[in-house]
């Protein structure tokens, strides 16, 4: 059985952390992050706001991510060991009992139509704009933020991207991103282990 799960959420929100947490709990599990997917500084528009246009659709090769997340539906084993995951023993790609899991995590993984039939699960994590800046703030990234980025650029898309998302995708579960982590996994593991039963 593959099953598909959707981890998204506002920047600095606590997706990767759950998600990596989870990539250890679960059985057979890959995960397909979003943030893998940016195109080359080069390559990123500069918008009217003054700022290159990071946090919008365009900025991610989706095309390559979709492909990604088709070669795991494929093969979910060969997909494995291709990027140095390990499964359990008995894992073989002909055994219809073995339950095969991918993550798909990212800031605009449910604003894009061609993903949205993949998922099996979604979950989507938020936290307010004072929160989300200044866990922002004390994030170091590869291309730093100039000054004003969050005000001009990051908080605005986010809210645009929400709503659109809001409006076309009616099976999220939402979760408080200032409850504790440990609270957050709990929910999410257990909301989990739920689909997989009532698939099986």
């Amino acid at each position: 059985m593959k099953f598909i799960i959707g981890i998204g959420g506002v920047t600095n929100g606590g997706k990767t952390t759950l998600t990596n947490r989870l990539i250890k709990t679960l059985p057979n599990c890959c995960v397909v992050h979003q943030d893998d997917f940016f195109k080359k500084p080069d390559q990123i528009e500069v918008g009217e706001d003054g700022f290159r246009q990071w946090d919008v659709i365009e900025a991610l090769d989706m095309e390559a991510m979709v492909s990604t997340v088709k070669g795991w539906q494929e093969n979910p084993v060969k997909f494995a060991r291709s990027h140095g995951i390990s499964l359990s023993p008995e894992a073989k790609e002909s055994d219809p009992e073995e339950i095969y899991i991918l993550i798909v995590e990212g800031f605009l993984i449910y604003n894009y139509k061609p993903l949205l039939d993949v998922y099996d699960k979604c979950f989507y994590i938020s936290i307010p704009y004072e929160e989300c800046k200044r866990r922002r703030s004390t994030r170091t990234y590869t291309v730093p933020d100039p000054p004003g980025l969050f005000d001009g650029h990051v908080w605005p898309m986010y809210l645009k991207h929400r709503k659109e998302m809001d409006n076309n995708c009616n099976c999220i579960e939402y979760f408080d991103g200032m409850k504790s982590k440990e609270e957050i996994f709990n929910k999410v593991y257990e909301r989990i282990q739920n689909s997989l039963l009532n698939k099986l």
